[in-house]
């Protein structure tokens, strides 16, 4: 732990969906001064998200889905072009993407190789998302995918020439942080 930080209250603000608190600590800066600060933190679990890829055909697996967040800032259909992706509930982040890549995108994939990780917005979300990749081909696809009924998922499965899904993000069309970052990540490994 930090010696820097010392945290002084907890204060549940709401468990609806997922938990949000205020937390009010001590902080040492560089000069050595304890200053008291308070900040909001989002509780939501630790996520995985995938890039399918066909490295012969040159393209990728992405999905589209309502998304009620972007919906009241300012993108007027809320639809959102996205990299599978899932929360880890009680999986580990392999076992998630798997579970994940099956039910929104239909592939079974077996073979999934992390690639990195990153905390997507840490001034007020905890998450650490697990980014991976893996091959895709035809004969992997085992049903039409489109998430879990159960969770009200209605989610559309897109398959794009990876040339297209990178000019997608210079057009505006795909917006998503982590399939941003694991496109780009797909161009400078040279995946495809």
């Amino acid at each position: 732990m930090n010696p820097n930080v010392q945290i002084i209250e907890e204060k549940l603000l709401s468990d609806n969906w997922y938990v949000l608190k205020k937390i009010t600590f001590d902080y040492q800066n560089k000069s050595g001064e304890w200053q008291r600060q308070s900040r909001e933190a989002y509780d939501r679990g630790n996520g995985a998200v995938i890039l399918l890829y066909h490295p012969q055909n040159k393209t990728v697996i992405l999905t589209r889905q309502f998304r009620m967040p972007t919906y009241v800032n300012g993108n007027e259909t809320g639809m959102l072009i996205e990299a599978c992706a899932g929360l880890l509930d009680k999986d580990n982040a392999e076992d998630c993407i798997r579970r994940e890549t099956e039910e929104e995108t239909g592939y079974r994939v077996s073979s999934v190789r992390k690639v990195f990780e990153a905390y997507m917005s840490p001034g007020s979300v905890t998450e650490i998302l697990y980014f991976f990749v893996a091959e895709y081909e035809a004969a992997m696809k085992v049903n039409e995918g489109g998430g879990a009924e159960h969770e009200h998922e209605n989610i559309e499965v897109l398959e794009l020439p990876f040339d297209q899904a990178l000019n997608m993000i210079k057009t505006g069309e795909i917006r998503d942080g982590k399939t941003i970052m694991l496109l780009q990540y797909a161009k400078l490994e040279g995946l495809i």
